[in-house]
């Protein structure tokens, strides 16, 4: 909740942004299925404007429990993981977004050069 050393936002108000929100603390998955996302919903929440991971294993993706993010339609994509203390901002125009796993391409790049 801080730029340049000045506080923003809470730290308390970060944590209830990045709570998953769903009912039941239950996943994307039990509200719907994707149609044109590149990645099921399985062991994603959702917080306060973003998507909360809740599971990894469940996710299947390289993720952080409590790692936020959201994408575009155009495939662009952000993503927080407080745990690894990464924070990746990745802007692209690749239509239609499931057209080409480029998110967990990245993804997974980004994770295989942390040491």
């Amino acid at each position: 909740g801080e730029l340049d050393g000045v506080r923003l936002l809470g730290r308390k108000t970060v944590e209830y942004m990045t709570t998953n929100h769903l009912p039941g603390n239950g996943d994307l998955a039990a509200m719907g299925q994707p149609v044109f996302s590149e990645t099921s919903y399985e062991g994603i929440g959702f917080g306060l404007g973003f998507s909360v991971v809740v599971d990894p294993a469940a996710a299947n993706v390289l993720d952080s429990p409590g790692e936020f993010a959201w994408g575009g339609a155009a495939s662009t994509y952000f993503w927080v993981d407080p745990v690894e203390e990464v924070i990746v901002v990745f802007m692209t125009q690749l239509l239609p977004s499931s057209s080409y796993p480029i998110r967990r391409e990245l993804k997974t790049l980004v994770y295989q050069a942390l040491t």
